[in-house]
């Protein structure tokens, strides 16, 4: 019997989840041309402005003039360059821990990981709200998978009293990526400890963006390689570039190279992505004015909504969701918004729960106050508009 692919597409229309691609047609910035239109673009995980930074495209042409515009080969071939050592050695030594590992994409390092380092009669736990990258990383390995209500260390500890036998790993987003706030951390670590556990921690949205010289979540809360045994971060987001990289000491490294599948059998990075990335991490490292200003935006536009009534979920970071409720509801203010020449994202489930439908406000350093001021000017006119 064939499968009716038409009817699940009409399916997904008629409950307002369907997706569309739209094509961008300038670099990533404050102001984009999507699908030929100029507009204000408050969508981009871009959130230190360094995708455009003269400095990372001069690192990139140099890179390409010497290295060529392609790896040609899997790291444990002939892929593995200068350019991919030195980041990973640059990249450890910002984020605290003995080594790196670079992989192609955040998603593949969490499927990796976890992959790599559990199987059938493992547990792992993950919050509720983890990225869908680690969830099926989870389902990759076969371990016994358990969710724990979302940023509950309570939930989780009695989790782990009844877990049976075999390795425990419990991972976790360190920023949330639809909800903007951070994963308790320190209790998340002690509560690990107490239970022989190891803990993950994907900071794909607070790495380069928040704790001292932008070194993200662990050092936020001051943690380190002995509470967060394992790292990830990536280095498309707050970098402006693309790729991911694991840390941990030095016998994880190794084990990860011997067995994490989607690093084993991939082509490497291009180098000339490599030293990009080695230019944007010098950026982030000596610019605090790019989250100082970042974190002045958020104030302001959290200020505004505030006095316009607005529900915005209790989020500090560059992540700002507009709760609205269902799919369609989430879709008017997004099509309202550009009408204004506002782009803001409708998130829709499966990627948040049900009823949960929302706009993912993101800023920039790019962006200015200004900016702020006419999209708080906007979304009042929405809210009137949708009040009439």
């Amino acid at each position: 019997m064939a499968w009716d692919l038409k009817a699940g597409l009409e399916r997904r229309r008629a409950e307002h989840l369907y997706r569309r691609r739209r094509v961008l047609g300038s670099p990533q910035g404050r102001e984009i041309t999507l699908d030929g239109q100029r507009l204000l673009a408050f969508c981009s995980n871009d959130y230190l402005g360094l995708s455009h930074h003269p400095q990372v495209i001069e690192a990139f042409r140099k890179g390409a003039e010497r290295h060529g515009v392609g790896s040609g080969a899997a790291h444990l071939i002939t892929g593995h360059g200068t350019a991919h050592q030195k980041l990973e050695e640059e990249l450890a030594e910002f984020v605290g821990y003995p080594r790196a590992l670079l992989f192609s994409t955040g998603y593949m390092a969490n499927l990796g990981v976890i992959s790599a380092l559990l199987g059938r009669g493992d547990n792992l736990f993950e919050d509720r709200l983890n990225h869908a990258s680690l969830i099926d990383g989870g389902l990759l390995s076969g371990a016994r998978l358990k969710r724990y209500p979302h940023a509950s260390a309570e939930a989780l500890a009695r989790q782990l009293a009844a877990a049976g036998k075999g390795e425990r790993l419990v991972a976790t987003d360190g920023v949330f990526s639809m909800d903007g706030d951070l994963a308790p951390l320190p209790q998340l670590a002690r509560t690990c400890a107490e239970h022989g556990a190891w803990l993950m921690v994907d900071d794909a949205h607070g790495i380069g963006v928040i704790g001292p010289d932008g070194r993200g979540s662990l050092a936020h809360f001051g943690l380190g390689p002995t509470e967060v045994p394992i790292l990830m971060g990536t280095l498309g987001k707050a970098f402006g570039v693309f790729g991911a990289f694991v840390a941990g000491s030095e016998d994880l490294i190794e084990n990860l190279i011997q067995q994490a599948r989607p690093y084993i059998y991939t082509t490497a990075l291009p180098p000339a992505v490599a030293e990009a990335v080695r230019a944007a991490l010098k950026l982030v490292k000596a610019e605090q004015w790019r989250r100082d200003h970042l974190a002045a935006l958020v104030q302001r536009f959290h200020a505004g909504a505030e006095r316009l009534g607005l529900m915005l979920l209790p989020s500090h970071t560059s992540i700002q969701p507009l709760l609205l409720g269902e799919p369609e509801r989430a879709i008017y203010w997004s099509v309202e918004l550009e009408r204004l020449g506002i782009l803001a994202t409708a998130i829709r489930p499966p990627t948040v729960p049900a009823g949960s439908a929302r706009l993912r406000i993101t800023f920039s350093a790019d962006h200015l106050e200004a900016d702020v001021d006419t999209l708080l000017a906007a979304l009042d006119s929405v809210k009137q508009k949708e009040g009439l």
